[in-house]
Formats: C-alpha cells, sequence, structure tokens
C-alpha cells in the first residue's frame, strides 16, 4: 500500500481550474517531486496535501487513512516554506522548538529532540544566534529542522531553495537529499527547476496544465519522455519534426530537413509511412565532426555554426540544419576548435534518437519550434 495517495484530486478556483483530477501514490521513504512551470497546479497540490487549501472531489489517503476532511494540525504533516517563516525575536533553537512546545511536550523531550535536530542540519553552536545572524542557508536548515523535530508522517516543501543564489541552491541540494537518506522521512518537493528535480529525487512528477505528464524516475522521464511537452521541458532538446518514409524491424527512417534524412533505432511502436513525428536527440548526445569521413556507424546532419557560448567545462553550440537549429553541448576539449560559420557534420548514435508522435496540444497548433 502507498504511504500517501491522491485519488481523483480536483480543485477550482471560480472558473479557473487548478488541478483537474489527478491521482498520485508516494511509497513510505520516497522523495518525489512535483515539478512544473508557475501555474500548472503544483504548489497547489501540495497546500491541498498540507490541509490548506480544500479539494472540491477527491480523496486524499494517508497511512491507509482518509485525511482530506481532517484538520491541519491533525495530519501530522510537517512543511517547509520558500521564505523561511522564521520567528525574528527568537533563537535557533527557540524556532526549532516552538511547534513541541504549543504541543505540551516536556520540557526535557523538546531540549533533547532541539539538539538532535540542529545537529542532523549541522548547526550545533548556532542554538542561541537569531536568524538575522545567519545566512540564507544557514536559515533554510533552521526550517528544516523545525520540521523534522516534530517526526512528521510526512515532510512538504514548497520551493525552498528559491531564494538561494546557484552555488547555494546546488549545496543546499545534497544537504537536503542527506538529511533524507539520514532521516528517511517521506517527503513530497514542490519546484519549477529542472535540475534540482532530476538531481534529487526517486520520483518526478511533471506537471502541466492542471495535470500530470509523466510521472517517472529522473532518468526514466529524461531518456524515455512520453511526449513533447515532458521532452522539451526537461533539460535541453532538438525536436526535429519530420516524415517517416520508412519503417521496419531495424527502426525508423525520418525525413527532418531538405531531404535530410536521420534513423531511429528505439521506437516502441513505429508510425506508419507518411505519417508526422518528431525526432528528439538530447545535445549532450551529439558531436561535431569537420567532414561525414569521421562519423562511421552514426547518423549526421550537415550544417553551419551559428552560435557558441562557453560555460567553463563544456560549450554550447547552435548549428544551423536548414530551417532548423541543432543545439549540441561539447565537453570543453571538444570544442576548442569550433569556429562561427565553420561549415560542420553533427553525429550521434542511432540508439540516441527517440521517436515522439507529432500531434501535441500541449505544446501548441504548430508543434515543436526549429
Amino acid at each position: 500500500m502507498a504511504w500517501l495517495e491522491l485519488r481523483s484530486i480536483g480543485k477550482r478556483f471560480g472558473a479557473v481550474t487548478a488541478i483537474e483530477r489527478i491521482d498520485l501514490s508516494v511509497n513510505r521513504g520516497e522523495f518525489l517531486t512535483l515539478l512544473g512551470a508557475s501555474g500548472c497546479g503544483k504548489s497547489t497540490t501540495l497546500r491541498i496535501i498540507a490541509g490548506l487549501e480544500r479539494p472540491d472531489e477527491g480523496e486524499i489517503i494517508l497511512n491507509g487513512k482518509p485525511i482530506h476532511d481532517m484538520a491541519v494540525h491533525r495530519r501530522e504533516i510537517a512543511m517547509v516554506f520558500q521564505s523561511y517563516a522564521l520567528f525574528p525575536h527568537m533563537t535557533v533553537a527557540q524556532n526549532v522548538a516552538f511547534g513541541l512546545e504549543t504541543r505540551g511536550i516536556a520540557p526535557a523531550e523538546i531540549a533533547r529532540r532541539v539538539k538532535d535536530a540542529v545537529k542532523l542540519v549541522e548547526l550545533s553552536g548556532f542554538d542561541e544566534r537569531y536568524p538575522r545572524q545567519l545566512s540564507g542557508g544557514q536559515q533554510q536548515r533552521v526550517a528544516m529542522a523545525r520540521a523534522l523535530v516534530s517526526h512528521p508522517r510526512l515532510l512538504l516543501m514548497d520551493e525552498p531553495l528559491g531564494a538561494l543564489d546557484k552555488k547555494l541552491r546546488e549545496q543546499m541540494q545534497f544537504e537536503i537529499k542527506r538529511i533524507h537518506r539520514t532521516v528517511g522521512t517521506t517527503v513530497v518537493y514542490v519546484t519549477h527547476d529542472q535540475s534540482e528535480a532530476l538531481t534529487m529525487s526517486d520520483i518526478v512528477v511533471v506537471m502541466h496544465q492542471s495535470r500530470i505528464a509523466q510521472v517517472g524516475a529522473p532518468r526514466a522521464l529524461y531518456d524515455a519522455p512520453a511526449n513533447l511537452f515532458v521532452a522539451d521541458f526537461l533539460g535541453d532538446s532538438n525536436l526535429l519534426p519530420g516524415t517517416i518514409v520508412e519503417a521496419g524491424g531495424a527502426g525508423v527512417l525520418v525525413e527532418v530537413a531538405q531531404g535530410q534524412r536521420v534513423k531511429v533505432a528505439r521506437t516502441e511502436k513505429a508510425p506508419p509511412v507518411g505519417s508526422r513525428a518528431v525526432v528528439l536527440i538530447r545535445p549532450e548526445d551529439m558531436s561535431v565532426h569537420a567532414d561525414a569521413a569521421t562519423t562511421a556507424g552514426m547518423d549526421s546532419l550537415a550544417g553551419t555554426v551559428r552560435d557558441i557560448s562557453y560555460h567553463g567545462d563544456s560549450y554550447k553550440l547552435d548549428v544551423a540544419v536548414g530551417k532548423h537549429a541543432l543545439k549540441v553541448r561539447l565537453a570543453r576539449v571538444s570544442g576548442n576548435g569550433v569556429e562561427l560559420g565553420q561549415r560542420v557534420v553533427v553525429a550521434w548514435r542511432p540508439d540516441a534518437a527517440r521517436l515522439l508522435p507529432a500531434e501535441d496540444s500541449s505544446l501548441g497548433a504548430d508543434g515543436p519550434q526549429p
């Protein structure tokens, strides 16, 4: 039995549908992330689980018992917000202890739990400091300690790292995962950051327009997106619209640009010849060559380098292929000799390409853009 279940949950705000009958299961001890752009329904879903919003329909089951009609304080759920929500007039220890004190727990037990929680988030020795004396990352650790000190059945986190700079945010991602591994609490996490979701999660739920677009392990979603929206939303992608010109047991041949054809070796169900489809190739799966002589055993397209950006450990190239623009990511050593305006051959292994259906209302009537 799943630890947390959402069954046909729906929520509307007037004429606006925030969540449209979603179903979701979370196993005990799992780190599950709700990922999506602003307005997709992820934070509303989290607030419904917490009891801060009431669903218009559906059920929420926690550890086998319905909680959708249960008062917030009886759910044994803790929540960490982006704003930290620390009391500025209280010390670290007082902030962490506050929830336990309101529940009437004995002072000796409170002191023990607070000490353990502060140690867990690696803030021992900071007990008597006030929030104004802490960095943003340290304040977020205090918020984590305050949430975990009550031993919640479920920990909810709503964009908790959104206010931090990039480097600190990445450090905190690993800290939160370390704490999760140590404590084993079931976590439902909300973010709009794709990299954050892929780095931290056991399971990612991609949401779009009030619905769930796909659920799966991070690598499965990235390597095998179910539709164009997920393929385009998760990381960089090359989405090449084309027409199926051959289909057989060895794969599918797709004409994508000015008579140029690419092969897709991995297809679960090959569309009929003549139908429209989209070829997905990730930028990091591509390499750049001066000519086709060095691309034996690979698929390729010829084009012109029209932009180069340097990222320290890598280069990102924009290569014009007919009306399309291919995004290519190269390791620094491979990209050092590439120049603007250079004619190149972009190559990849056939098993790096995936075939997706061309029709996807989530990307609009015109499908993916070149």
